[in-house]
């Protein structure tokens, strides 16, 4: 006689009255800001926010050409970059990486152009098979992804040469020369990169992901899966969590994987599954694991990520390298004037009878358009630069070098050495730069 065990029942979801829509939908904030730096890193080098034009040595940052003679500044506004990415991943986590990184945002673009492209052609080939559809998809996939990939990499170039000319090199399907065979090899390797790699670049190449681990404590923010255990148990095991994910993880087995990047799109879709049962969702956002109420009660600072006397550091961190580097771009000049004296010969007397040093005179224009230097002589009688013209007319990105002669009447007052200022003013300066120099003469004349 066989006994059979009854099963015991099965627990019924209880069933609440719906809660109205989460007031943040984090997928469609996140795509807002994707479209937002996707603007940004497109018009960076075609504005000037921040190129680099290898071969004239120049680096353009917020709008100022920086020559390599400028290093410092250059390197101070390098150092405040990576310091920002930094100090976002120390307090905000991964929110580089969901946000703002251009492998995810166009990764991401990529597997919605291939969604896009399947629904495409359902309709003028819904006599067609199974196979020919999927094959005219690709087709469609890749021809568009051909043109983004041409695009993105003239964009990217475009940030190491002049975008001008690197259009016209576009434009003649130029294979010859470093900057058409550099576009050439971009383009290759971002259409591969979108159609094979995709979001693998971000668990398999990319350091950050990495160095995100380090940099992290108790206090950063991160996604966070927070639910009771037996019978306190909300989760109801749907797993939409999991079918949205585009790193392919579960949440739930940890908030510390290396693959998460703190997108928020589980955090949708645990809303919008348990908010139609009458319940809130169990994935949020978390500094560290502190419970979600035990956040809304927190002061607005907190709230905000200041959590400790190390963000606090980090802030004030940020504010001076951004007033060092407003004070050091405000006080930079435009024109660059260096006037030093050569001494490989003293003096010379001249046909006329005038006293003749010789100055090594060093202008830069530093700008994007054309200026104008003034020179004049303080503190000696008579004394002019032998200039073709003054002042001298420079054009963007010109320099101008030359030794010429300083030269003055002989005063016969027992002094063979006269102190004087030779002072310039370039367009647009609010007052004149003055160098202090020495003028040589013989003590009597000949």
């Amino acid at each position: 006689m066989s006994i059979q065990i009854e099963a015991p029942p099965k627990s019924k979801i209880e069933r609440l009255p719906p809660l109205p829509p989460q007031e943040t939908v984090y997928k469609r904030l996140r795509k807002r800001f994707h479209l937002a730096f996707f603007l940004a890193f497109v018009a960076a080098p075609f504005l000037n926010i921040m190129r680099f034009d290898i071969p004239r040595q120049r680096f353009y940052f917020a709008g100022f050409e920086l020559w390599i003679s400028e290093f410092a500044i250059i390197f101070f506004a390098m150092m405040l970059l990576m310091f920002v990415i930094a100090a976002s991943a120390i307090i905000h986590g991964r929110i580089y990486c969901s946000y703002a990184c251009p492998q995810m945002i166009f990764s991401e673009w990529s597997q919605s152009v291939e969604a896009w492209a399947k629904r495409m052609v359902q309709q003028p080939l819904k006599a067609a098979g199974p196979q020919a559809k999927a094959w005219a998809a690709k087709g469609v996939f890749y021809a568009v992804l051909a043109v983004a990939s041409v695009f993105l990499a003239f964009v990217f170039t475009s940030y190491f040469l002049e975008p001008r000319d690197l259009l016209g090199r576009l434009l003649h399907l130029d294979f010859v020369t470093v900057g058409g065979i550099t576009g050439a090899t971009v383009t290759l390797i971002t259409f591969l990169d979108f159609t094979l790699v995709r979001q693998k670049f971000c668990t398999t190449v990319c350091p950050y992901g990495y160095i995100q681990g380090m940099l992290q404590d108790k206090h950063t923010l991160l996604v966070s899966y927070q639910d009771g255990t037996g019978e306190a148990k909300d989760c109801i095991e749907c797993k939409k969590c999991v079918r949205v994910c585009e790193m392919g993880i579960d949440i739930r087995d940890s908030p510390f994987q290396i693959e998460c990047v703190h997108c928020g799109d589980c955090i949708d879709a645990c809303e919008d599954v348990l908010r139609k049962l009458g319940k809130p969702g169990l994935i949020h956002y978390a500094w560290g694991e502190t419970p979600k109420a035990a956040v809304l009660l927190e002061p607005w600072y907190k709230r905000w990520g200041f959590r400790d006397a190390k963000r606090v550091v980090i802030l004030l961190i940020m504010v001076f390298y951004l007033t060092g580097l407003g004070l050091v771009l405000s006080l930079r000049r435009p024109v660059l004037v260096e006037i030093n004296p050569d001494r490989a010969t003293l003096f010379k007397v001249l046909d006329d009878g005038r006293i003749a040093n010789l100055i090594r005179l060093k202008l830069a224009n530093r700008t994007g358009k054309t200026s104008q230097v003034r020179l004049w002589v303080e503190g000696l009688p008579g004394a002019d630069l032998a200039l073709q013209t003054n002042p001298v007319v420079l054009q963007p990105g010109e320099s101008y070098e030359r030794t010429v002669e300083l030269r003055a009447p002989f005063m016969q007052d027992g002094q063979d050495v006269h102190h004087i200022r030779i002072l310039s003013q370039a367009d647009g300066a609010r007052k004149a730069d003055a160098e202090d120099m020495t003028f040589i003469t013989p003590l009597k004349r000949n």
